[in-house]
């Protein structure tokens, strides 16, 4: 593993160093520590050469090259001291590089954790537990109330509603009954319901969603670090002084001397420095950033892209209306619908209820619940009747998700149910176009209607409705460089690969999948979608700090390289001269942990 890798290089040669300094001057071998040295130099030097090869097949350019050529440079001239200072700098800033990427990480969890592992096979009027990689196409699988589907399959007996906002992110349950689709990883409502295999676990919806995750994990998005932009001309410049001084005095230790002050120190730990400093401050407020990539890409950003159920929206289905027909008031209606359904267990019951309060509900009795059509009992002497248009006796059914209420035999109204927009969503949105986003997207599995106006009440740009988790992949492949990077929030597990595929992927950890949270690169810990804006603002305070700590640390070394070229600081006080200039920058880095600009989002 490359973290452990540059641990193991930085403790190895501290305990080089260690080894040499007692050689030295504990036993007085002085000639035995300068061999010491420069053999774990060369060796360093050698597999950090390799490396950085590999970098530049990539089409990266690393900052390491010049303190390479200065380790080399050192060791050829006999400069074995300053050497040892140059590697374990070398060292040590990789160290902390790899410390800032992984403050604030976990592990990727796979995201089958989550998925169905077992079905229950209906063979011969019996059922037996099988694994879910056991279940073939043809077979007959019963799904209990409340489970995970856990293959592909039609169903063949029973009607119930079905969540499938883990695959769509709709948050309305969707009825299922003989001839209709069931998706693995949705799950079932109230009622048992016998399917008929069509596919293969390996082959089904949700292990499909897992492909995508792995893939777009494995293949991220290119992204040139501020370190490496910055050390292609620093390199330059550095290389035709340190030539320059060798070619007018004549003397390679000339050479040496330049380079040793020239190793980029403001760009192997300044830019590190602030960027755990700017995590920091970004968990302090509520977001979990994974690495400092991240926080470059963030400050960066020019397009963001939003899921919609559970994103923009609360996610929980809540009454919209209250429509009375006849005598009965709006109240009344309310108070006789949720006092009916409270006993139920659908989706839409427990909005009724909460929306009634529970200290209102009157007692109800004789409770029947017909599947697929509502629930009928006695409440206040009085038959109610809560369900669909014709259970109800409605006279037609509205195009909402909403339910219908018969009283006494005569039909009392209706109340729909809408998924409100977050409080916070519009202010979330202008905040973000203020800070230089471009464009703000909502790619949703929801119907274009529906999608458009939750779009229109946020202040979202352009919508993307009726959207599969390979659809959301291609939405953003779309996304042409000049409105790059892009950053995509989501929540559920079919944000999951878009998620992993976006520039940068943020989920909304409070109460969203765990899926989505270890497919992301920063996690928002608080129900609060103003986060997204805030860790812009710590993001673009962060860059800030961290250029100018780097333009600092490069303006002194350049004065130093001039300084040196004239031969006027020994190869050793170079070296030492450059822990000046890590203190220097690494001070000016710390500033990222408070930053210049207030991180709350208000409006």
């Amino acid at each position: 593993m490359a973290q452990m890798q540059n641990y193991r290089r930085l403790i190895a040669v501290g305990g080089v160093g260690l080894t040499a300094l007692i050689l030295a001057f504990g036993l007085g071998q002085a000639r035995w520590a300068q061999m010491l040295i420069t053999l774990a130099g060369g060796v360093l030097a050698l597999l950090m050469f390799g490396s950085m090869v590999k970098t530049l097949r990539a089409g990266n350019f690393g900052v390491d090259l010049l303190a390479i050529t200065a380790v080399v440079a050192t060791l050829a001239v006999g400069e074995y001291w300053a050497a040892l200072i140059v590697l374990l700098m070398l060292t040590g800033g990789d160290a902390l590089e790899d410390y800032a990427s992984h403050v604030a990480n976990r592990d990727l969890r796979q995201l089958l954790d989550n998925s169905p592992t077992t079905a229950h096979r209906l063979v011969q009027g019996r059922l037996e537990d099988v694994a879910v990689d056991a279940v073939a196409v043809g077979d007959a699988v019963v799904v209990k109330p409340g489970e995970l589907v856990p293959v592909d399959g039609q169903v063949t007996a029973g009607v119930s509603l079905v969540d499938e906002a883990s695959l769509t992110g709709e948050s309305r349950p969707v009825e299922k009954g003989p001839g209709a689709e069931l998706l693995s990883g949705t799950v079932n409502g109230d009622v048992a319901l016998t399917m008929q295999v069509t596919k293969p676990a390996a082959e089904s919806q949700y292990q499909g969603i897992v492909r995508l995750v792995k893939e777009s994990a494995a293949h991220p998005a290119r992204f040139v670090r501020m370190a490496d932009r910055y050390a292609v001309p620093f390199t330059l410049v550095a290389y035709v002084i340190a030539g320059v001084a060798w070619a007018l005095s004549g003397d390679p230790v000339r050479c040496a001397q330049v380079l040793v002050v020239a190793s980029p120190c403001p760009l192997i730990l300044a830019a590190p420095v602030a960027m755990v400093s700017g995590m920091s401050r970004t968990s302090r407020n509520g977001v979990i950033v994974k690495s400092g990539t991240t926080i470059e890409k963030l400050a960066a950003a020019k397009t963001v892209a939003f899921d919609k159920t559970g994103t923009l929206t609360q996610g929980v289905l809540a009454v919209a209306t209250v429509t009375p027909a006849g005598d009965v008031s709006a109240a009344e209606l309310l108070q006789l619908a949720a006092s009916a359904e409270q006993h139920s267990a659908h989706i839409l019951a427990r909005s009724l209820v909460q929306a009634a309060g529970e200290a209102d509900l009157l007692a109800a009795t004789g409770v029947t619940e017909v599947t697929g059509q509502g629930v009928q009992a006695d409440v206040g002497g009085q038959r109610v009747r809560v369900g669909k248009a014709d259970f109800a006796q409605a006279p037609q059914a509205l195009p909402a998700t909403a339910v219908y209420v018969n009283v006494a035999g005569t039909y009392a109204g209706s109340i729909t149910f809408t998924d409100r927009t977050r409080p916070e969503a519009r202010r979330t949105i202008a905040a973000l176009h203020a800070l230089g986003v471009q464009d703000a997207l909502m790619i949703s599995g929801d119907a274009q209607a529906v999608a458009e106006a939750v779009a229109q009440e946020v202040g979202i740009d352009h919508v993307f409705a009726k959207q599969l988790p390979a659809d959301k992949l291609a939405v953003l492949a779309t996304i042409p460089a000049a409105r790059r990077p892009v950053i995509m929030v989501g929540d559920g597990v079919n944000d999951a690969p878009s998620l992993a595929t976006a520039d940068v992927g943020i989920a909304m950890g409070a109460h969203g999948s765990t899926a989505a949270s270890d497919s992301a690169d920063a996690v928002i810990l608080a129900d609060d979608l103003t986060k997204v804006a805030s860790a812009v603002v710590i993001a673009q305070d962060t860059m800030r700090v961290a250029k100018e700590a780097v333009g600092i640390g490069i303006a002194i070394c350049t004065l130093f390289m001039l300084i040196a070229s004239f031969g006027v600081i020994p190869t050793i006080i170079g070296a030492l001269l450059q822990e000046v200039v890590d203190t220097v920058t690494i001070v000016y880095a710390l500033r990222a942990r408070t930053g210049r600009r207030d991180a709350t989002i208000t409006g």
